[in-house]
């Protein structure tokens, strides 16, 4: 590939090209499960760096003299890329000190930003591996002047997408397809100066979602920095959360590591903090979930019951509930479809909270969606504000979907007529089915899509023309196949010439 100048505008599709190429370097000694592990520490290290650069050049230029305050972020001596880059010997043990000193120089921003990858690993990264990984970024400015953070942004979600194909099993722990992301925030409709948070915020993608569906619809997105929370319990996956909206220029956001069923981050005292967006797609039917913090739950989030330790599934619904800020409070959760229908605790979990009056819409969707698992998912709609009380939108999006050869996708299309038929909340036949409360009591609380729901028998129809015309061509076959027959056994000797007429 031709690598521009350093003061050349880098294109999208040349950024992607080169990060995946860096990807490619890694491969064999590397899973591909682990490729971000060590890609996006290195991304950010090298954007960090030239963005430094850039910052005391212009420093310099303007005041003759370089201060700390000229920087977003400090490197110490012999902390920089460059410093590394000379490293001929024990690479790894050095960029891991360089990643150490640059965290501790920016403790408030970067705490553990870089992960806990073992750079110093040489049977996984060699000397020569990891020279070959540092000259290929080298190869590529990263300065604001070279990309700009929407570009540099796009690239990155487009890396993680990528990681996310290659490692379909695993990719569910980090990664929501964007089209389904986006679905869910154009639902609860975000406006300038909400908070939303994200109690399973995998790479930070529906955060980003709040940011763009707010500047799609006009509004100043600077009234959402500050505004922007989320909790992962992965280390690696929360450092490449807090790295995706630094790379995309958001700055100002509060993610935290930590197990958000065991240990809550965003609280006062005994009172969860409550958000105007609460939204997530929280990993499916969690074992070994938090059962014994939750049986005297400080918080209260077990108002409708207490889950099974082998589901943590209304875990989260009742977290979420009770993170959403009284008035208007909306909420959006990715769900495997059990727990429209389980029976016993869940039975009786779902039946309460039914009874809140605070559940809007179930959306149904189609199979093999997600990554790492082939079954369908079910979108669950709240609203503090339910503008439907004692109804629930009932919708069938299953057969939207494109099929694709490992994973099939929701199209922009298919997403776009979920969301009119949400916000139409109306009875569609054989999609939607706007179902009173009264009759869900009926249905002994269970909320299965196809009991509410008929689907459309397609019949087929035709004309006495067309009939006739069928008719006719049937029995012009059958006779010629008369014919064919007498003449097989005629030929054979076994009928006389012209008996079966």
């Amino acid at each position: 590939m031709n690598q521009p100048s350093f003061f050349s505008q880098i294109t999208l599709s040349q950024l992607e090209s080169h990060l995946w190429e860096a990807a490619n370097i890694l491969r064999g000694p590397v899973d591909a499960s682990d490729f971000k592990t060590y890609i996006f520490p290195l991304l950010f290290f090298k954007r960090i760096s030239d963005v430094y650069d850039e910052e005391r050049a212009t420093a310099v230029a303007e005041y003759g003299l370089d201060f700390p305050e000229n920087h977003r972020f400090q490197i110490p001596d012999g902390a920089h890329w460059q410093d590394i880059r000379a490293v001929t010997q024990n690479i790894g043990i050095a960029l891991q000190n360089a990643f150490r000193q640059i965290e501790t120089a920016n403790q408030d921003q970067l705490y553990h930003i870089f992960g806990d990858a073992q750079w110093s690993n040489k049977h996984r990264l060699s000397d020569a591996l990891l020279t070959d990984l540092i000259e290929h970024f080298s190869a590529l400015p990263l300065s604001n002047r070279a990309v700009e953070p929407d570009v540099l942004g796009q690239a990155y979600e487009y890396l993680i997408k990528k990681f996310a194909d290659a490692t379909n099993k695993k990719a569910g722990e980090f990664y929501t397809p964007r089209s389904i992301v986006q679905l869910m925030m154009d639902i609860l409709d975000p406006q300038p100066g909400e908070t939303i948070y994200d109690p399973a915020c995998g790479t930070g993608g529906m955060l980003l979602a709040a940011i763009n569906h707010v500047r799609q619809q006009g509004g100043r997105i600077e009234t959402l920095l500050g505004n922007l929370y989320g909790q992962e319990k992965n280390l690696t996956t929360s450092s490449i959360a807090r790295i995706n909206l630094f790379l995309h220029g958001v700055e100002d956001f509060n993610i935290v590591r930590g197990d958000t069923l065991r240990h809550p981050a965003f609280h006062s005292g005994d009172q969860l903090q409550q958000f105007d967006i609460v939204i997530a797609n929280p990993p499916f039917s969690l074992e070994q979930w938090g059962l014994e913090v939750w049986e005297k739950d400080r918080y209260q989030r077990n108002f409708a019951g207490l889950p099974s330790n082998k589901n943590g599934d209304f875990a989260w619904v009742q977290h979420m509930i009770k993170s959403m800020r009284p008035g208007h409070g909306r909420m959006a959760v990715v769900l495997p479809h059990g727990v429209l229908f389980r029976m016993g605790k869940e039975g009786e979990i779902r039946k309460k909270i039914l009874q809140m009056n605070l559940l809007d819409a179930v959306i149904g969707l189609g199979p093999n969606l997600f990554y790492g698992t082939g079954l369908a998912a079910c979108i669950l709609i709240f609203s503090r504000q339910n503008h439907h009380p004692d109804q629930v939108l009932m919708i069938d999006a299953a057969g939207l979907y494109q099929s694709g050869r490992n994973q099939n996708t929701l199209e922009p299309e298919h997403a776009q007529q979920i969301l009119s038929w949400v916000q139409a909340y109306e009875d569609v036949v054989g999609h939607a089915k706007v179902v009173s409360l009264a009759e869900i009591a009926a249905n002994d609380w269970n909320l299965n899509i196809p009991r509410y729901v008929e689907p459309i028998i397609e019949e087929e129809t035709i004309t006495v023309a067309e009939a006739l015309s069928n008719l006719k061509t049937a029995l012009t076959e059958a006779y010629a196949t008369e014919d064919r027959l007498q003449q097989l056994l005629t030929n054979a000797g076994l009928m006389p010439a012209g008996e079966m007429e």
